[in-house]
C-alpha cells in the first residue's frame, strides 16, 4: 500500500512522525484530531501483517474507549484473559499439573475492564489508520528518514529540517517542522543520529521463540494465559483471536553450558520442544501464522530528547521482555503524554517548559517497567507454593511481610494493568513544594493523589437519567478536566456561587483562556463551549430527582448542563457511603471539593470547595505555574 506525496508537495508541517507502530499512530491520532498538520512516514509498505505486540491492558482499554476506538478494536472479537493458570511438575511422577490460577486483574484494582485483551497488532494499527483518514492524515509508505537538523536560532518557528526518501531512492523530500518524533523501534535512526545511548540493565540472559498459530491439543487451559514449567523447559501460553494461540518458548538460558545470546532454533525445533514440555498432553499445529526468535535485553534510552523539539518514544526508548504484555501499552502512554503537552504549548495555553516533563515522567515509568520485568522473569521461573497460589486466587491480603510472592504479584498486577502508573511531583502534579500554597489545597481526607489516575466512579447524568462512568464523560480532547464535587446543594450553594463568580473574573485561570469564537459556539457544544483548554463536570451528592439545574447550578456551570450529575449510585468499594463518588475520592459528602485532572486522566491538584475566593485563588496559582498568562490579581511571583 504505497503512498506518494501529491505533486504540489507541502514543505511545512507541525510535526514529522517516523514509524507507524503503536507509539507513532497514537501520537498522530491525537494531534490530527486536534487540528495539527502531520507528515507521518513508515518504511514498511503495509501495516504489520503478522505477529508483534498483541496485549491491551485494562487501563489502555479505558484510554481507547476515551478516544472512541474501543468498539472498533473489540469488533475483531479479541481473546480476553481474566485469569492466569500455573502449571508445574507434580510432587511425584512426570508431566505437568495445574498448581493454581489467579485473576489477571485482581479485584483490589478498580478496573472497568478487568482483563487483558489479546489481538494482533496489525488489526490495532488499522483501527488507528482508519481514524487518521477521517482527519485527512495518510501514512506515507514506504518512506524513511535519511537525515535531520534542529536549529531554533536559525528558524524559531520551524526549527527542525527533515530529509525523507522513498525506500528505493526514487523520490526525496525536505520537510520543515516544529517537531520531529522518532517512534521507529529499537533500531531508531533518530536516536542514533542524536548519539543517544541505550543503557542495558542486564546482559542478555534468555533467548525465546514466539509462535502464533492454530493448534489441536487436549491441554485443558489452551484458552487461558498460562505459565508452564516442566522438566523439559518453560512455555507461556497466550490465547488470541480467530482460534489462534501464541506460545513463548524458552530456547536458551545463560545458565546453559553452551549459551549464546544469538542462539536460534527452527520452527520445527521449537514445536518439538513445546510437545515435550506439555507432556502428557499432546499438541499439533494446523497452521503457523508467525514465528520469531529473539534475545531479551532490558534497555532504556539515556535521553528521550535533547532539545524538546526532537523526541523519542516507544521501543526507541525502552526494550524489554514481551511476557508482561507492556510494550504497546507503554508506547500508547508515551505518545499520549507527549501529544497533549505539545498541544498545550502550540495552542498558546502552556509554557514550553512543560515539554521538559515528558522525559522524566515517561522515563521513570520505563525504569519501573524494567524493574518489574526482572521480577516477572523470576516469577515465571519459580514454582509458587500451594498456599501462595490459594491466597492470590482468593484475593486474600495475606501477610505481605511474610509472603514476598503475593506482595510482588500485587505490585506487578497494579503496574502492568496500567492503574499503578504514576508521575512524580512537578508543575503539573501538585506537591507541598508546588507554587500553589493555600489552606484549601489537598484536603487531608482526599484519597486522590496528584500524578495518579483519577478514580473510577458511577454517577447519574441529570439531563437524561443515564448512569454513566464519570471518568469517561470527558473524551480525550486535549482539555484539562474540572470535576466540581458539589456536595449537598443546601450546604454548598454559596461556595458554588462564589466558585462560578471568581471563575468568571477577568484574569482567572478559566476566563483568561476564552475561545475566540465563544459568541458563535453551538448551543450543543458539550465539552468546550467557553474554552478549548477546560471541560467542566459538576457532581452533586444528592438524588437525581432532587437536583434542578436552573436552581442549583450557577449559570457559568449550567452552560455544561450535559455534564451535571447526581452522585446517587451505590458502590461495593464504599458500601456505607450515601454519595459513593465523593467517598471514593475521599471528599466530604456534604462540602465536596474540586479536582483538576490533566488531559491524560491523571490528577493534577485537589482543592476544597470553599466560600469566598480561596478555591479559585488556589487554582489560579496551580495553572499559573505552567500557563502562558499571569493569572489572578494578587499572585505571588511564581
Amino acid at each position: 500500500m504505497e503512498s506518494q506525496p501529491s505533486r504540489q508537495t507541502e514543505t511545512h508541517y507541525d510535526i514529522v512522525i517516523v514509524g507507524a507502530g503503536p507509539v507513532g499512530l497514537m501520537l498522530s491520532t491525537c494531534l490530527a484530531r486536534w487540528g495539527y498538520k502531520i507528515k507521518h512516514i513508515d518504511n514498511r509498505a503495509e501495516p504489520t501483517p503478522t505477529g508483534r505486540a498483541d496485549g491491551i491492558q485494562p487501563r489502555s482499554l479505558d484510554l481507547l474507549r476515551n478516544m472512541g476506538l474501543k468498539s472498533a478494536i473489540m469488533a475483531h472479537k479479541p481473546a480476553r484473559v481474566y485469569e492466569v493458570a500455573f502449571w508445574d511438575p507434580p510432587k511425584s511422577g512426570e508431566g505437568i499439573v495445574r498448581t493454581g490460577t489467579w485473576a489477571s486483574c485482581p479485584n483490589f484494582i478498580d478496573a472497568r475492564y478487568p482483563f487483558t485483551t489479546l489481538l494482533h497488532q496489525g488489526l490495532i494499527e488499522r483501527v488507528f489508520i482508519a481514524d487518521l483518514a477521517k482527519s485527512g492524515v495518510e501514512i506515507q509508505r514506504p518512506w524513511t528518514i535519511t537525515g535531520f537538523t534542529s536549529d531554533e536560532k536559525a528558524n524559531p518557528e520551524y526549527p527542525v529540517t527533515v530529509d525523507i526518501a522513498h525506500v528505493d531512492g526514487t523520490h526525496k523530500e525536505t520537510i520543515h517542522a516544529k517537531y520531529l518524533f522518532g517512534g521507529e523501534g529499537g533500531k531508531s535512526f533518530v536516536r542514533d543520529q542524536l548519539k543517544i545511548g541505550v543503557s542495558f540493565k542486564d546482559p542478555i540472559s534468555y533467548v525465546w521463540g514466539v509462535m502464533d498459530g492454530v493448534v489441536k491439543t487436549d491441554f485443558p487451559d489452551i484458552k487461558m494465559k498460562c505459565t508452564i514449567h516442566s522438566q523439559h523447559g518453560s512455555i507461556m501460553v497466550i490465547p488470541r483471536e480467530d482460534n489462534m494461540v501464541r506460545l513463548y518458548i524458552q530456547i536458551a538460558s545463560s545458565t546453559d553450558p553452551d549459551f549464546h545470546p544469538r542462539k536460534t532454533a527452527s520452527a520445527e525445533e521449537v514445536q518439538a520442544r513445546a510437545k515435550r514440555i506439555l507432556e502428557p498432553y499432546s499438541i499439533e499445529w494446523e497452521r503457523v501464522e508467525w514465528y520469531s526468535v529473539y534475545p531479551i535485553g532490558q534497555g532504556i534510552s539515556d535521553k528521550y530528547t535533547l532539545d524538546h523539539r526532537v523526541f523519542l518514544g516507544g521501543d526507541a526508548c525502552h526494550t524489554h521482555s514481551p511476557k508482561a504484555g507492556q510494550g504497546m501499552n507503554t508506547a500508547f502512554l508515551d505518545a499520549q503524554n507527549l501529544a497533549w503537552k505539545i498541544h498545550a504549548v502550540e495552542a498558546g495555553f502552556a509554557s514550553r517548559e512543560i515539554l521538559k516533563t515528558y522525559e522524566p515522567e515517561r522515563k521513570d515509568v520505563a525504569e519501573t517497567l524494567l524493574s518489574f520485568d526482572n521480577k516477572y522473569a523470576k516469577l515465571f521461573s519459580q514454582k509458587p507454593s500451594t498456599d501462595t497460589v490459594e491466597a492470590a486466587t482468593s484475593g486474600s491480603n495475606g501477610d505481605a511481610s511474610e509472603n514476598e510472592f503475593i506482595k510482588t504479584f500485587k505490585e506487578a498486577c497494579e503496574f502492568t494493568s496500567g492503574y499503578g502508573v504514576f508521575y512524580k511531583a512537578n508543575a503539573l502534579n501538585w506537591s507541598p513544594e508546588h507554587p500553589a500554597q493555600s489552606h484549601v489545597v489537598h484536603p487531608a481526607s482526599t484519597k486522590l493523589v496528584p500524578g495518579r489516575l483519577f478514580i473510577n466512579a458511577n454517577v447519574t447524568r441529570v439531563v437524561d437519567a443515564n448512569v454513566v462512568h464519570l471518568e469517561q464523560e470527558i473524551p480525550l480532547n486535549g482539555s484539562f478536566r474540572l470535576f466540581i464535587f458539589a456536595g449537598k446543594p443546601s450546604v454548598t450553594a454559596q461556595a458554588l456561587k462564589d466558585l462560578a463568580t471568581n471563575m468568571s473574573k477577568k484574569g482567572s485561570f478559566y476566563q483568561a483562556y476564552t475561545r475566540p469564537d465563544v459568541d458563535s459556539v453551538s448551543h450543543h457544544e458539550r465539552h468546550n463551549p467557553h474554552s478549548l483548554f477546560y471541560s467542566v463536570c459538576t457532581i452533586f451528592a444528592a438524588q437525581r430527582s432532587a437536583i434542578e439545574i436552573s436552581r442549583d447550578v450557577p449559570a457559568l456551570l449550567a452552560r455544561y448542563k450535559d455534564n451535571v450529575y447526581a452522585d446517587d449510585k451505590w458502590d461495593r468499594r464504599v458500601p456505607d457511603a450515601a454519595a459513593a463518588a465523593h467517598a471514593k475520592m475521599g471528599l466530604d459528602e456534604e462540602k465536596g471539593g474540586v479536582v483538576i485532572v490533566r488531559p491524560d486522566g491523571y490528577v493534577g491538584i485537589v482543592v476544597a470547595l470553599a466560600e469566598g475566593s480561596a478555591t479559585v485563588d488556589a487554582l489560579n496559582q496551580y495553572f499559573g505555574a505552567f500557563c502562558t498568562k499571569k493569572l489572578g490579581g494578587d499572585l505571588a511571583q511564581l
